[in-house]
């Protein structure tokens, strides 16, 4: 439950209303389950370590991945409780985590995510312009935060060394042996026993 117990009704069906716009956004690329209010939908995990977060985006091929999950908050739910007992776990979850937060909101929001060291992929604040809701990017991770680390260069030369030390052996023949070799073979190895 969210350490918001009770948030002004005025604030929940805005909040619930901005979960639906974004259902309806993301929906042609990403089944997108939504937990509006105090509804269990769609999880992130199974058991009792299960989270529920806003809207959780699903790829539409068949291996069916959590591609991201999105945490929609109001004026009110802005603050130290909910970073700390909602974002920071949505932060640590291998999908990416998506913040959307009310336009007035936005330097609070990064701050709160510098002072707990949330791993946001991306924060967007939105506004109401008549009847239609826009959402603007007000921060995005850098790349090299959100892509795994790539191996060393220093790996790729030892490969293809190897590859250049092995002959390949023409079909029908056998690899010629030198004699040291079976020299020092006699002279290292015992006997087998049977």
């Amino acid at each position: 439950m969210s350490p918001i117990l009770v948030r002004p009704v005025r604030e929940q069906l805005e909040h619930d209303r901005v979960i639906r716009i974004l259902q309806a956004k993301f929906r042609r690329r990403f089944d997108a389950g939504i937990n509006p209010g105090a509804e269990r939908n769609a999880p992130v995990g199974t058991g009792p370590t299960a989270v529920f977060p806003d809207v959780v985006l699903t790829s539409l091929d068949r291996a069916r991945k959590i591609e991201a999950v999105v945490e929609v908050e109001t004026v009110e739910s802005v603050n130290n409780l909910e970073a700390m007992a909602e974002w920071v776990p949505y932060g640590r979850l291998r999908p990416a985590f998506h913040l959307y937060i009310p336009a007035s909101m936005a330097e609070v929001a990064k701050r709160l995510c510098t002072d707990f060291n949330v791993p946001v992929a991306e924060i967007f604040s939105y506004l109401w312009l008549g009847d239609e809701m826009r959402f603007l990017s007000v921060h995005k991770a850098p790349a090299s935060a959100k892509a795994p680390a790539r191996p060393a260069k220093a790996a790729k030369p030892r490969a293809k060394a190897a590859k250049l030390t092995k002959k390949p052996s023409k079909p029908g023949k056998s690899p010629a042996r030198k004699p040291a070799a079976k020299s020092s073979r006699k002279a290292g190895r015992s006997p087998k026993r049977k």
